[in-house]
This record gives structure tokens, sequence and C-alpha cells, in this order.
């Protein structure tokens, strides 16, 4: 059994350290590793990523990260994925990554996603180039997503987790104001996921969203934004009877 932790939208500032450190030290207690689902800036400062990375330096579990909106909010995404890497956290965007854990391989693809809505109310790349290129972008997540997945399959990983900041599904945003869906994620990512193959689906962003959800091929989906799981992490389990 791989117990995965798993949290989102920290949004941490400059008066944020040490907040959850106490809480991150307890993990080899509770789980294998930590996954980070992005937002764990305010706004995407240089700053603001050395205090997360001094969160999460050194702990005794591998720390799989993606960005969020926010951490792209200044300009600086590749600034912001240089610290966090240089505090050894493996930050993903397209790629994959393998961790061992319990005497199995676990392998997690990372993309922050876009938005773009779901199946019945979602944009399409059509009219504008500017509509274009918004749908465009989500597809070009979604493919790396995919390709990552694959990636691990090749590999032989026992199992495999799809790590995101926007949803890949609607159900984990009930709570949101349905205008809003279209900005919170898109189908694109749970085609990539389904038609590649996971385990189990981790996302963040709907901050007033609901905790379980499903792709429409079985994937366990789970919103972990901390205003929704109202904790440092939640932590899941993989091969569990």
């Amino acid at each position: 059994m791989i117990r995965v932790a798993a949290v989102g939208d920290i949004h941490m500032g400059l008066d944020s350290q040490g907040l959850l450190r106490p809480a991150f030290e307890t993990l080899p207690d509770c789980a294998d590793l930590l996954l980070l689902a992005g937002d764990l800036t305010r706004h995407g400062t240089p700053e603001e990523a050395h205090v997360v990375a001094r969160e999460v330096r050194d702990l005794p579990v591998p720390v799989v990260a993606v960005l969020g909106n926010h951490d792209h909010h200044d300009e600086q995404p590749e600034k912001v994925t240089g610290i966090l890497r240089d505090a050894g956290v493996s930050v993903l965007e397209g790629e994959a990554t393998v961790v061992e854990c319990s005497g199995a391989r676990l392998g997690i693809a990372g993309t922050k996603g876009f938005g773009g809505g779901f199946v019945g109310r979602s944009a399409g790349e059509f009219g504008e180039p500017v509509m274009k290129e918004f749908v465009r972008t989500t597809r070009r997540s979604a493919d790396g997503l995919h390709a990552a997945l694959k990636e691990l399959d090749a590999e032989g990983c026992a199992f495999r987790v799809a790590l995101t900041h926007f949803s890949p599904v609607a159900d984990t945003l009930a709570g949101e104001p349905p205008e809003i869906h279209p900005f919170l994620g898109s189908y694109l990512l749970a085609e990539a996921i389904d038609t590649a193959g996971a385990d189990l689906a981790v996302h963040g962003h709907a901050h007033l969203g609901s905790e379980h959800g499903m792709t429409a091929g079985g994937v366990r989906v789970r919103n972990v934004a901390q205003p929704v799981i109202r904790r440092a992490f939640n932590v899941y389990r993989l091969g569990a009877a």
C-alpha cells in the first residue's frame, strides 16, 4: 500500500514561514510522499517561492509539485520552479517522475492545466485568435499530461497519479458558482487521464469546491485545495484492500 499526502492552494507569503512545517515533519508517520497541487505562493514572486522552499526543504519524504495560476502571476514561473527544485522538489510541467514507495514504483505525471470548461459547456478552437490560443493552451497541457502518463506506463509503474492545478472534472467544482466553471478546469485533462490511464488524479484551484469526484473512465479525482480539505494535507491510499 502506498500513502499519498496531497495539498494545494497553500498560498504562502512572506508572513507564512513555519505555518506548515510542523505538520509536514509528521509525514513519515502517515505518508510516503507529498504532492503539492499548485498555487503554492500568493503572487508568484521569488521571495514567496523561497518561503515555500524553506517549508519543504529536507523533508524526510519526496515532494512533487506543479505550479498554479498564482505562481505565474509575477511572470517568473521559471524562477519559482528553480527555487523549488533547489530545495529538492520535483516540479513537473508535462513531465513525469518515479518515486520508490514501500517496494513499489509510483509514477507521478504533472501539469498545471488550464480552463475551458466541461462537456456540453466548453470553449472550442474557433473564432478569434485569442480564443483559439486559450483552448490550445489547455490542449497542450492535456497532451503533455497524456504523454507523461504513457511514459510511466511504459516504465512499468505499479501505480500512476495525475497531478494538476486545474480540475479535470466538474464533480469537484460543486459549490463553486457555475458561471466560473470554465475558468476552473477542462474536460481535456480528464480525457488525457482516461485514455492514458491513472489510479488517482489530484488537483487544487477550486477553493469552494468539493473533495470527491471521478472521471468518466472511473479514475478517482480529489480536490486538495487547502480551503476544501481544511488541513495541512490529506492522505490517499493506493493498493489498499
